[in-house]
């Protein structure tokens, strides 16, 4: 007999795997339908925190764990995670709910939370079929990225009472130089590219913005949009590093994150998007937010370069966790060459070119 599997999943990688027992023995009883047997799943995609389906049969819920091995102190916080997605689902139907958290790392060996199953379209190298009749899919998932990072930014966090989720007084110099610890922390070689980023933005650094919820990691393959419409989202994911601070910082990382096919070799390998010409230009995400948000972004530049040096860390931390062993996801082993390729985009942005 053939089983159906979703295809938005893969079977467990073999180093990915935990003790499902444990799991049903955890959460038997504590949420609806887990009292039928358990059958477990992973969402191959990202590169990060792991991701897995919880089947119940007829229910389902979404497991969320740190990835293997070390990881930074202030990144992959589950905790952190949980607690933006208990309240945040309300007032921002676009973050899935949580249900329960647990820090017992007995269970699959590391902290982990239990959220709501959406169902949807995360576009990640290439249009799905699915939008073949849409010709303006990329132009509308451009403006529908945008229209929900400005409602994200709108949200009155002190009325979900996450007022204590960080500290946005001096949190753009705390990012510059936390990604700088964090670059000499994960770096496998000195890049004076990288030197010459953090001097510009130290040098740059633009006046505080009114602060709001920053996602902190917001791109195309972060969110879930319907499979009917490429105009609507369903769901947003990756909340682990959500904070309070400059919202600007959320515009940087959208537009760092955003590759089109005319942009220079360094800027594609960065690609975690299709490079479609279809896509709305850098310029015009920028105006859009202006004009949803009400927003300044004359300083856009400084946002945009602070990004991309940030990615540069992301992208060495990946990959020196490949290099010691501690993954053996073989996508990771193309990470090297993209390290000093992000560099010199931060490089270029940041001298205006």
């Amino acid at each position: 007999m053939t089983t159906h599997h979703p295809s938005d999943t893969i079977s467990v990688r073999a180093d990915e795997r935990f003790d499902e027992h444990a799991v049903e023995t955890f959460l038997r009883g504590k949420l609806p339908g887990t009292e039928n047997p358990l059958k477990v799943r992973q969402f191959g995609g990202g590169a990060a925190n792991l991701t897995y389906l919880l089947d119940y049969g007829s229910h389902e819920y979404v497991l969320r764990r740190p990835p293997l091995g070390p990881v930074a102190p202030s990144a992959h916080d589950m905790a952190r995670e949980s607690k933006v997605l208990l309240r945040l689902w309300k007032p921002f139907p676009f973050a899935p709910r949580a249900y329960l958290f647990s820090d017992d790392a007995s269970i699959v060996g590391a902290p982990f939370f239990v959220m709501e199953r959406r169902r949807g379209i995360v576009v990640r190298d290439s249009i799905p079929d699915v939008y073949d009749t849409w010709n303006d899919a990329p132009a509308r998932m451009s403006k529908a990225l945008v229209k929900a990072l400005s409602d994200l930014h709108a949200v009155d966090y002190e009325s979900i009472k996450l007022g204590d989720l960080g500290r946005p007084a001096g949190f753009i110099s705390r990012q510059v130089e936390g990604w700088w610890r964090r670059w000499q922390d994960a770096k496998l070689e000195d890049l004076p590219a990288m030197d010459a980023v953090c001097n510009w933005l130290r040098e740059n650094e633009p006046p505080e913005s009114p602060p709001s919820l920053v996602h902190n990691d917001y791109k195309l393959d972060n969110v879930m949009l319907a499979a009917d419409d490429p105009g609507r989202i369903v769901a947003v994911f990756d909340w682990d590093m959500c904070t309070l601070g400059d919202p600007l910082s959320d515009v940087g990382a959208l537009l760092a994150w955003w590759c089109l096919p005319d942009d220079p070799p360094h800027f594609r390998t960065m690609a975690m998007m299709p490079l479609d010409d279809r896509f709305l230009r850098r310029e015009q995400l920028i105006d859009h937010y202006a004009q949803h948000s009400g927003r300044d972004l004359s300083a856009i530049r400084f946002y945009h370069t602070l990004s991309l040096f940030r990615v540069t860390v992301i992208i060495s931390q990946i990959y020196v966790r490949y290099v010691r062993g501690q993954t053996q996801d073989k996508r990771f082993a193309a990470f090297g060459p993209r390290i000093p390729a992000a560099a010199q985009a931060a490089l270029e942005v940041a001298k205006g070119r």
